[in-house]
């Protein structure tokens, strides 16, 4: 059987970069976590990030570093978790919320990586996570 156990993260220093993180979703940095390898777990998941000496921030959206991966999060109210990740260091790059107030927008991490706070319209939030209409 396949099981997925971590999404890791490159970066210059893995504590400041889980600490950014840990502060985004309001989980705990993983026991045991250094600068080297350090952790923040979902469930079974790891959102990890390990340490690279010569770490090269991805240039999003240029071509030539690309991003290679981004996180997505679903929020209830946009504006706040907007004025929370900013305070946190975030930077806002784009914004895709439309007139309705649905959408995303795009932000990078402290240190370039790209990630999305997103609003999507009809979203249900269950203790299992979120049930986009529409989806089987």
């Amino acid at each position: 059987m396949l099981r997925l156990t971590d999404f890791i993260i490159d970066c210059p220093d893995t504590m400041k970069l889980a600490a950014f993180y840990a502060e985004v979703t309001g989980r705990p940095i993983k026991e045991g976590s250094d600068e080297n390898w350090a952790g923040i777990k979902f469930g079974e998941v790891e959102l990890a990030f390990i340490r690279v000496d010569d770490y090269r921030a991805p240039q999003w959206p240029d071509s030539e570093h690309p991003k290679q991966f981004h996180l997505d999060f679903e929020v209830d109210e946009i504006e706040f978790e907007q004025r929370r990740v900013l305070g946190l260091g975030a930077t806002l790059r784009q914004d895709f919320i439309g007139p309705d107030g649905y959408g995303w927008r795009i932000y990078t991490d402290p240190i370039g990586h790209p990630f999305c706070l997103c609003r999507n319209k009809g979203v249900i939030w269950t203790d299992e996570g979120p049930v986009w209409p529409g989806r089987g």
